[in-house]
């Protein structure tokens, strides 16, 4: 058993002095450890040292003389075994099963009542603790292998998603959190071009426009902050903020240039821990994403990437549809939604290097020809437009198919013209 760090600090903050020696014994695990070890092996030494003959002679060979055995062997051998029987059965019951278990339930209370006489016992028998670690370490050395620490030894991603599916199963933690704890661990291995607008779906204001003209973009769309360009997206000079605009429109200010604020570039291939950093530390709410030859890929939010984290977050003025719209057999997703995510969501495999969209894998299934209705078929699943423009799937229908024969990936059917 191991409490926990900072409890075992907030006792003794709180002047338990029990907690103090607790907390020694946690800051030393791999000595206090080898102390218990120790200590179980002199007590199965001793209790077979001491309880075996005292079995044979207080309570086998009584019975076995009443019963008329007099064959000195045979009680003896028999003695031993039955000895031997009991001593373990009470050792592994009394001594470790009903111990551990008591104070897997009673950790704390446990914990405290036994640090003092654990470090009393250390420090008596200190120097056969100490020789027994060096010759098991120098051991392990020589064959090449390098001791284990077990106070610095951490669980893997993976042991920590088992424990917290064991703590769901269990009730410990509800459903809400699972799916919060999911997400933190999917978050880190988010790169910002998975998550980014599209720069297709970006709006803009250009420098080249009037007031009026860029204060009816605002009106349409309804953001609090714009990418401002020159001509064309890839000439992104920095953002303005709505407030600026509308004093500018109550002074009749018509340069759009002097209300531009620097906007922060990440590269698209950057991980998404790295971009919120990086906000935080820049005091950014919008940031650039850029491609590998300048040009501009999209554009993040602190909104879309804490969305990433807690779900999807709606104001008063989106009338977007939700990412993923569920009714019968028929499950619709926004064509930007990540291909891990489909594959989460319907069980079905799809693996792709060179597209992180489903919308974007549809498209190039469908060989850049996507037509509302067109299918792809991959396992017991359909793939279908729903929505699209002459270059993009914004919306994809995924049936599942029953009764019928499972093909692969390869096996694209239903792509008629």
């Amino acid at each position: 058993m191991k409490m926990r760090q900072s409890r075992l600090t907030q006792m003794v903050s709180e002047g338990n002095k029990l907690a103090g020696y607790a907390l020694k014994v946690n800051n030393k695990l791999d000595a206090y450890l080898s102390a218990t070890q120790f200590g179980i092996t002199l007590a199965s030494l001793g209790l077979g040292w001491v309880g075996e003959p005292a079995i044979s002679e207080l309570l086998v060979e009584p019975i076995m003389f009443r019963m008329g055995i007099t064959d000195t062997t045979l009680i003896g051998t028999v003695s031993v075994i039955i000895g031997f029987c009991i001593i373990t059965f009470l050792h592994i019951v009394l001594g470790e099963l009903a111990p551990k278990s008591l104070a897997i339930q009673k950790t704390e209370g446990t914990a405290l009542l036994l640090s003092a006489p654990l470090m009393i016992f250390y420090k008596i028998f200190f120097p056969f603790i100490w020789v027994l670690n060096a010759s098991a370490n120098g051991l392990l050395r020589l064959v090449g292998v390098q001791p284990a620490n077990e106070s610095e030894a951490a669980h893997s991603e993976e042991e920590i998603r088992i424990l917290m599916n064991q703590s769901a199963k269990s009730g410990v933690i509800d459903k809400d959190e699972m799916k919060l704890m999911d997400n933190i661990f999917e978050f880190s291995d988010l790169l910002a071009r998975e998550i980014m607008l599209p720069r297709t779906d970006m709006d803009c204001l250009f420098t080249n426009n009037t007031l009026e003209e860029n204060l009816k973009i605002v009106n349409d769309t309804k953001h609090s902050r714009y990418p401002v360009a020159v001509e064309d997206k890839d000439q992104i000079l920095g953002f303005v903020h709505i407030t600026d605009l509308l004093l500018a429109d109550r002074v009749q200010q018509e340069d759009l240039i002097s209300l531009i604020r620097p906007i922060l570039n990440v590269p698209e291939s950057m991980e998404i821990s790295q971009v919120l950093r990086l906000m935080q530390k820049k005091h950014a709410q919008l940031t650039l994403v850029v491609d590998e030859y300048g040009g501009t890929a999209g554009m993040l939010t602190a909104e879309e990437i804490l969305e990433e984290i807690v779900g999807d977050l709606y104001d008063e003025f989106e009338d977007e549809r939700p990412d993923v719209e569920i009714q019968e057999d028929i499950i619709s997703v926004d064509g930007r939604m990540l291909i891990e995510d489909v594959n989460d969501l319907t069980g079905v495999i799809i693996e792709d290097d060179e597209v992180d969209s489903i919308g974007g894998w549809l498209f190039k299934e469908l060989e850049g020809n996507p037509i509302k209705g067109k299918k792809v078929q991959v396992y017991n699943y359909i793939f279908e437009v729903e929505e699209s423009t002459r270059l993009r799937i914004t919306r994809v229908n995924i049936h599942r198919v029953v009764d019928k024969d499972i093909v692969s990936v390869e096996e694209v059917t239903g792509n008629e013209d």
